[in-house]
């Protein structure tokens, strides 16, 4: 995307408008009269399916092999369009925003990064999206404003797939299933998707309780943040899929069409194909938490890692092989493929993204020079920070444990990668983050950076003044560690595994003891 200056970036989201898409799609050329009736009477279609994005362009880096990343998903499509058949890419909703409520200085950082991601759609060749609630973080004005092809809750959406027709019906009740699949197959459509509004288990209630009409039901929303974490697929009468959330997988859907239109059947892969993804992905779980365990030899961990990558490569490549047919029939195959880190991403989305990183730190640092505001003096006996320093006075013989723990550089690696004011990475990585006393502004972080004595403590400063064991948190437990180490960012957290690699003589350990 060819940027404006960051300059009218920042004027653009201090003046509360919604800035205008600076590049208007490009469109792609036409198609030859051959090409078009070659894709007409193709034998096939696929299908590529993301859901419950929640505004992530990628993952946060926090850990190694992290799945997910829009530029790597655009690749599988790009890819997939260097085939023969013809590629549909829809997004199930929830996808431009994580959160239903933003505060004020979230919000330059928030839209662009809907800029960015609605930017990334585009180049993807997004057939439709349907609407969820959290894309309306922001009015339905921005989200219009976008400029992208929409389905509302309720609509229905006919798209030519080869010598088939593909319906899309969104729906949050069986009856909207079922309204909408009768809609589209009146227009043509002989393979219909179901974009449910709703949880794994609610899909699976509506597709239950009557005859849906539909071929395949995606359950496009998860209940909380965390509840995306698995892909799966029931073996129902009409199969139901939930995605990994955060855009971490994709669903790819391969259809298959036979002499004549008719009824569609489930085509499961290969037998033994399916058995070896599934070892594949059980020996890629168990490497990842090898990899990322701490302390790991640095040449056992690049062994490890090679060998990650080449199993990686071989489930790949099972995932995206072409489907043989099987019978006379129409029939579909569906397989989820996790964006793994190993695998590539798309040069023209991935500038995308990097036009974003380069912008939002500088939007974010100067909103905090016009608008930010200090955090609120804690409640008259309560603690306030002091900084590590402080703590040292008295504590000098732990300093040196501290300073060998990566808590003692956290600061220092989002520097390394320039996002260290991005606010969905800073409250990890400074001391005191939005808490009374503590730090509410990017541009006042200096001498509270890093994972500090404090993050795992609390606030010293009672403690300074009178130092007890009573006004201090002596042995912070799992609870302290997990508000960063969650799913998220920290997916193979081990609380017992983890702990020794912050303590040491004087600082959980008694003197004298290494550790």
């Amino acid at each position: 995307m060819r940027r404006l200056a960051v300059g009218l970036l920042v004027l653009s989201a201090l003046a509360g408008c919604p800035r205008k898409d600076v590049r208007a799609p490009e469109p792609a050329p036409p198609p030859s009269p051959a090409a078009e009736a070659s894709a007409a009477q193709a034998p096939g279609a696929i299908l590529f399916f993301s859901a419950d994005v929640r505004g992530y362009l990628g993952p946060c880096g926090c850990s190694e092999n992290m799945r997910g990343g829009i530029a790597r998903a655009a690749f599988q499509v790009r890819e997939a369009r260097q085939g023969a058949l013809p590629v549909l890419f829809v997004d199930g909703g929830d996808s431009l925003f994580g959160e239903p409520h933003l505060k004020p200085e979230q919000v330059p950082q928030e839209e662009r990064k809907a800029r960015a991601l609605a930017e990334a759609y585009r180049d993807m060749g997004l057939a439709v999206r349907a609407v969820g609630e959290l894309d309306d973080t922001r009015g339905a004005g921005f989200r219009q404003s976008l400029g992208l092809p929409e389905l509302a809750s309720g609509a229905v959406k006919v798209l030519p797939a080869g010598a088939r027709k593909v319906g899309l019906v969104s729906a949050s009740a069986s009856a909207g299933l079922v309204q909408g699949a009768a809609r589209a197959r009146a227009a043509g459509a002989t393979f219909v998707v179901g974009l449910f509004r709703g949880t794994l288990a609610e899909a699976q209630r509506a597709v239950s309780s009557s005859a849906a009409g539909v071929d395949l039901v995606i359950a496009t929303h998860t209940a909380s943040e965390f509840d995306g974490e698995q892909n799966t697929l029931t073996r129902d009468a009409v199969p139901v899929v939930a995605m990994q959330s955060k855009g971490r997988s994709l669903l790819r859907v391969d259809l298959t069409y036979g002499p004549t239109p008719g009824p569609f059947t489930q085509q499961r892969t290969a037998e033994d194909s399916e058995r070896e993804v599934t070892s594949l992905d059980r020996r890629l779980a168990l490497m990842d938490a090898e990899i990322n365990r701490p302390g790991i030899d640095p040449q056992l961990k690049a062994l490890k890692q090679d060998k990650r990558t080449e199993l990686a490569a071989r489930r790949q490549a099972l995932l995206t092989a072409p489907l043989t047919p099987t019978g006379d029939g129409d029939g579909f195959a569906v397989r989820f493929v996790p964006l793994e880190s190993t695998l590539p991403s798309d040069p023209q989305v991935q500038a995308v993204v990097n036009a974003y990183d380069a912008d939002v730190g500088k939007m974010n640092l100067e909103w905090a020079r016009a608008h930010g505001q200090d955090c609120p003096a804690p409640a008259q006996g309560q603690a306030a920070f002091v900084g590590s320093a402080a703590c040292a006075e008295c504590h000098a013989e732990t300093l040196p444990v501290w300073e060998g723990s990566k808590h003692h550089q956290a600061w220092k690696t989002l520097e390394d990668v320039g996002k260290q004011f991005h606010l969905n990475c800073t409250g990890c990585h400074v001391t005191g983050w939005q808490q009374p006393g503590g730090v509410c502004r990017l541009d006042k972080v200096a001498g509270r950076e890093n994972v500090g004595c404090e993050s795992c403590h609390g606030p010293g400063s009672l403690h300074v003044e009178d130092p007890s064991p009573t006004n201090v948190i002596a042995q912070p437990g799992q609870a302290v560690c997990v508000t960063c180490h969650n799913p998220e960012n920290s997916p193979h957290f081990d609380f017992a595994t983890y702990l020794p690699k912050v303590l040491g003589p004087g600082h959980g350990t008694a003197r004298g003891v290494k550790q």
